[in-house]
């Protein structure tokens, strides 16, 4: 196996999540072997508004924002913010029936977690703005 194994999840935005059709907004990643834990989202509102027209955007946003506060272990994000970098990543991957949902959890490898982060950002949010 060459470099860092890691996990990784797509967050989407799910407008009604009764009908499942979803837009990724963001990428969380974890190598826990180097406790690294990185998160990229969408956080230009109209990009959101566009990915999500249905969705309350300013709560959207909201919740985008809390999730990086919970990555970054900022403690004004509660305390599953103080959790060890796995706990964290398990927190944020967690099933949701809400409209900010976690994709399911894949792995890869990477000689540098946080390059992995860009690359799988730009793969799978940037380069693909609306799923149906």
């Amino acid at each position: 196996m060459n470099g860092v194994p890691y996990m990784f999840a797509l967050l989407r935005v799910v407008p009604h999540v009764h009908l499942g059709g979803f837009s990724n907004v963001g990428v969380v990643l974890h190598a826990p072997t180097r406790e690294y834990l990185g998160l990229r989202v969408v956080t230009d509102a109209d990009e959101l508004r566009r990915r999500a027209p249905d969705a309350d955007i300013e709560l959207l946003g909201r919740y985008l924002a809390s999730l990086c506060a919970v990555c970054e272990g900022d403690e004004s994000a509660g305390p599953i913010a103080l959790g060890s970098t796995s706990e964290r990543f398990h927190w944020i991957t967690a099933p949701r029936s809400d409209v900010l949902q976690s994709s399911p959890v894949h792995e890869g490898t990477s000689a540098d977690p946080a390059t992995a982060l860009e690359e799988l950002f730009e793969t799978y949010v940037a380069a693909r703005p609306v799923s149906e």
